[in-house]
């Protein structure tokens, strides 16, 4: 998840931190076998794949690929509600982890061939109302922020699971 680095010193801290942040979420998986990432540990009962797959799709690809790039096959091809939180049952565990990944990877091309300051291609009206968000630094403070909102979801769901805690250090 260290593709090519902008120029630009401001993203690069930015997206230095959000790298931490993806560390993050997959580290305090690691070790997990298939059944305990889908295990649900709170009343909601969703589970530490369905999460992850959540970052993947309604993070990841929604923010960078379609909201800061516009790629309008992946508009038309967002996950509606809480569909991302889904992961059928015959999905490998692997395979949503790499579906991450590769998400990550997407991201950090559009973020490499964007300044930081660049107007958003794409805004979802109908579920923001209006634009709250304005140019690809926005982007990152806010994925950076839910990225690690969700890693700390993730911190309380391992230590639940097995009593793992992830410490961070830097």
């Amino acid at each position: 998840m260290n593709g090519s680095l902008p120029r630009d010193g401001e993203v690069t801290a930015l997206l230095g931190v959000l790298h931490s942040q993806r560390r993050h979420v997959l580290g305090i998986l690691d070790g997990l076998d298939a059944q305990a990432l889908r295990r649900p540990v709170l009343p909601s009962g969703w589970h530490c794949l369905g999460l992850v797959q959540h970052l993947a799709l309604d993070v990841e690809r929604f923010w960078f690929r379609a909201v800061v790039a516009g790629d309008a096959q992946v508009i038309l091809g967002l996950p509606s509600g809480d569909e991302a939180w889904t992961v059928a049952p015959d999905v490998p565990a692997a395979e949503v982890l790499d579906g991450y990944r590769r998400e990550a990877e997407r991201a950090d091309a559009v973020i490499a061939s964007t300044p930081a300051d660049a107007s958003l291609a794409w805004w979802p009206h109908d579920l923001f109302g209006e634009p709250h968000l304005h140019s690809l630094r926005d982007v990152l403070l806010h994925v950076i922020a839910e990225t690690a909102c969700h890693a700390g979801h993730l911190d309380a769901a391992r230590e639940l699971i097995d009593g793992r805690r992830w410490l961070v250090l830097t």
